[in-house]
């Protein structure tokens, strides 16, 4: 199963992220989480100790290894360089098991000529295809706020792409322009969950403005998690059981969309 994780920043995707990766582990599923958002901090959402999180080095910063396979000097334009470079083996050589769960970190292009064919993003496009289209365990893949190094046939082979919206216009107008470009890639499955509810109104706000069928879950305003977040506690250590049975109830939802019957 392959599972993107997208929407707006600061909606919680990548906590959500972190809490469905420890779901499925816990579900007997073997999980590999891709963080694949410039800003990294999956391993945080894992519950990875800070000092463990701190020595991983994303694969796109890794300068010789991008030089190695696609043949050119990373942040240099103008060049020649493979646009297949091999990459089957760097999701096991390069990620980082913490609890059970495999972590890989990708990175991205931070500086000018972002979304260019560039040797770093040729790799990191090369590599998310691979893990999506070749991978046996579950797949969870936090991603930037788009689409970017989501190919046609990447796209196509995603089980499901759960986009996290909060209360709010621009939360809402990402949300849409990452349908559209998902659709135009031949992307069908999309999920919302509404996210940081502080109301009914909030959350019937979101429910009027996708189908009913589209919403996979609302999930509350808790302050617990920020605190997991100040104590660099994994979120899934500090749900309530209010919580934790409301985003069983998600994930429930995501193997009932996905056709998924292995169930928690």
């Amino acid at each position: 199963m392959k599972i993107a994780v997208t929407g707006k920043g600061g909606t919680g995707k990548t906590t959500l992220s972190g809490i469905l990766c420890h779901l499925f582990k816990e579900d007997g599923y073997q999980v590999l989480a891709v963080d694949a958002d410039p800003d990294a901090n999956l391993a945080s959402a894992l519950g990875i100790p800070l000092e463990l999180a701190a020595s991983i080095r994303p694969i796109s910063e890794q300068r010789q290894l991008i030089q190695e396979r696609t043949g050119a000097e990373p942040n240099q334009f103008g060049q020649l360089f493979k646009i297949n470079p091999t990459v089957a083996d760097l999701p096991d050589a390069y990620s980082i098991e913490f609890q059970g769960i495999k972590l890989l970190v990708m990175g991205g292009v931070k500086k000018g000529g972002e979304g260019c064919a560039c040797p770093e993003n040729v790799l990191l496009k090369s590599l998310l295809s691979e893990i999506i289209l070749r991978r046996d365990e579950v797949v969870v893949v936090d991603m930037e706020a788009g689409i970017e190094h989501l190919g046609r046939a990447t796209a196509q082979t995603i089980d499901l792409m759960l986009i996290v919206v909060e209360p709010g216009a621009r939360s809402v107008q990402t949300a849409e322009t990452i349908m559209r470009m998902g659709a135009e890639l031949g992307l069908k499955n999309f999920g919302i969950i509404g996210n940081k509810l502080q109301n009914d109104a909030q959350k019937e706000w979101i429910a009027k403005r996708y189908q009913s069928d589209m919403i996979l879950g609302m999930i509350p305003f808790d302050a617990t998690i920020q605190e997991a977040d100040l104590l660099q506690k994994a979120p899934m250590e500090a749900l309530q059981p209010d919580l934790k049975q409301n985003l069983v109830g998600i994930y429930t939802n995501i193997l009932e969309r996905t056709g998924d019957e292995h169930g928690i």
